[in-house]
């Protein structure tokens, strides 16, 4: 019989070990990311990779920046559509909604997390399209066919909705009733009480709801590729075209390979995108201190 203190020791010593390989796991899909980046990064200047607007990989030429301004334009859009969706939706279902009704939304929230991105991108097709080209664009007076980064927008904000939403009510839920039952008693209406105490107390949880979401978003590809147009152009109109970094990465891998350094320009690709969201985690990681520093 093997003792306690050996058990102890040989499963502390695993439960390390695997802690150790989730921490390396970004740094090596990092290094190789960099790693496969190198022959185009000693082909042109990183500056002249990411700000030139210049694409024709027959000619060698590889500027990024439409691809990456198109997923930076979806992205805003996203988090700009979901964001006060989902906070007045947790608020709502938090506070003012019945205990049925909560029972009836968290198996719904659960589900549309579940739905493969691929059923999203054809729900966008017949409904988002059509309506922002044949709806929506004639309103504002602009010809759309409807593949556009507004449609892509749309479709990438029903898709963060439920990871959003559930971590802003779990967040909700973590506040102590008593909390609330002082507010009351100091003469506040329900109202103020969620805007003064319930709101101010759940700004970590907030700020790092809208930090996956918009990490999701910027990362998604299946969906968006399938309804933002993949027309490289830098335009400032949602309703045109537009080609984000995942689509680039989805439609191109192993189809134009034999392009020379187009192999590594498609991990370039994926290293900006790996980095894009690493800076997003970072910068919602530091406002989630700067909120709450006496937690940290």
């Amino acid at each position: 019989m093997i003792s306690r203190a050996i058990r102890s020791k040989i499963t502390g010593n695993w439960m390390l070990t695997t802690l150790v390989l989730i921490l390396f796991f970004p740094l090596l899909i990092g290094v190789a990311l960099l790693f496969k980046s190198i022959p185009l990064m000693n082909a042109d200047s990183i500056a002249n990779l990411l700000f030139s607007s210049n694409w024709a990989p027959n000619s060698g030429k590889f500027g990024f920046w439409p691809f990456i301004f198109s997923s930076l334009y979806v992205t805003v859009l996203s988090f700009l559509f979901s964001a006060p969706l989902c906070l007045l939706a947790a608020i709502y279902l938090t506070e003012f909604a019945s205990g049925r009704l909560i029972r009836i939304m968290h198996p719904v929230i659960d589900i549309l997390a579940g739905i493969p991105s691929v059923i999203y991108g054809m729900w966008g097709i017949l409904v988002i399209v059509p309506f922002v080209g044949d709806y929506l664009a004639p309103v504002f007076g602009v010809n759309s066919s409807g593949y556009s980064i507004l449609a892509g927008g749309i479709v990438l904000a029903i898709m963060c909705i439920p990871y959003m939403l559930n971590m802003l009510i779990e967040t909700f839920k973590s506040i102590p009733y008593g909390l609330k039952e002082a507010g009351f008693s100091l003469g506040a209406t329900h109202w103020e009480t969620i805007k003064h105490i319930v709101i101010r107390k759940s700004r970590p949880g907030i700020i790092s709801a809208f930090g996956l979401g918009m990490a999701k978003a910027f990362g998604e590809t299946l969906a968006v590729m399938m309804v933002v147009g993949n027309i490289a152009r830098i335009t400032g109109n949602p309703f045109e075209a537009g080609y984000p970094l995942p689509a680039l990465i989805a439609n191109n891998y192993g189809e134009m390979l034999s392009i020379p350094l187009y192999d590594s320009a498609l991990m370039f690709a994926a290293l900006v995108l790996f980095v894009v969201v690493l800076m997003i985690n970072l910068v919602f990681r530091y406002l989630i201190i700067a909120s709450n520093p006496a937690k940290v």
